[in-house]
């Protein structure tokens, strides 16, 4: 990513939120005298202008590699922001009060990309060590990647108690028998025929014969077509006569 004056002016003096804003006494770099400088804390960069309503900083410093700690000085409230190398800079600031020196201690030394990736390994590992802690309290066990899995034990002791289904069902009479599976008891066999067919499987049991009507049943069943037909008839000519009359009296009127 490229940085010019421009952008970092922009992004210094533009809406977004900033992690931590005040006064701070500065130390020059050639002299030792200290100047109140406007910090404006964004990010991992630490903006300072000459006053509160400037438009464009005056430096930046970028929090990558150093260390934020107090230092021995002559003023109270004073800490410094070291970088590691022998010719790098030191920068001496001293804060207004207590209070205000502890709060950027504290926010300088959060503001590395360093610092936020040890939270984020941190905060990984914890979820990590909830959800082995959600899966030892159900019933199975959550592997690394999220994902349950039954216990070892439970998959081991499934093939004893479920048999195994045969590809295809075998049938009786043109429906499927789901007790001929193998392993499922099944009641004795009565009608004394032990026949297997070439796979060592038994045959299903020969159909029935269709049972024919007897005469007498052909016989009621032709009485009670002829019943419903005449009682058809004389509801037939009931309402025909009905009809008829009251015809016969709307004419006459």
């Amino acid at each position: 990513m490229k940085l010019n004056e421009r952008s970092l002016a922009f992004y210094a003096t533009c809406d977004s939120p900033a992690d931590n804003t005040g006064f701070l006494y500065k130390r020059g770099e050639r002299h030792t005298a200290y100047h109140r400088r406007w910090f404006v804390l964004k990010g991992n960069m630490l903006f300072y202008f000459e006053e509160r309503e400037s438009r464009e900083p005056v430096g930046v410093i970028v929090l990558e590699g150093c260390n934020v700690e107090l230092c021995d000085s002559a003023e109270n409230f004073a800490f410094a922001i070291r970088f590691g190398g022998a010719k790098c800079r030191t920068y001496v600031l001293v804060a207004e009060s207590q209070a205000a020196m502890e709060s950027w201690v504290k926010s300088l030394s959060r503001a590395s990309f360093d610092y936020m990736r040890l939270v984020v390994r941190e905060l990984e590992k914890q979820l990590e060590e909830m959800r082995w802690g959600l899966a030892g309290g159900c019933g199975g066990c959550q592997g690394p990647s999220g994902s349950w899995k039954l216990k070892s034990s439970v998959l081991e002791q499934a093939p004893e108690r479920l048999p195994a289904l045969p590809a295809v069902l075998p049938k009786e009479n043109g429906c499927a028998v789901w007790n001929n599976t193998p392993g499922v008891h099944r009641p004795p066999d009565t009608s004394g025929s032990n026949e297997h067919d070439g796979e060592e499987n038994p045959r299903p049991p020969p159909l029935p014969p269709r049972r024919r009507a007897s005469g007498s049943e052909v016989g009621s069943t032709r009485a009670a077509g002829a019943e419903s037909l005449s009682s058809f008839c004389q509801l037939h000519e009931q309402y025909g006569q009905e009809v008829a009359r009251l015809r016969q009296d709307w004419l006459e009127r």
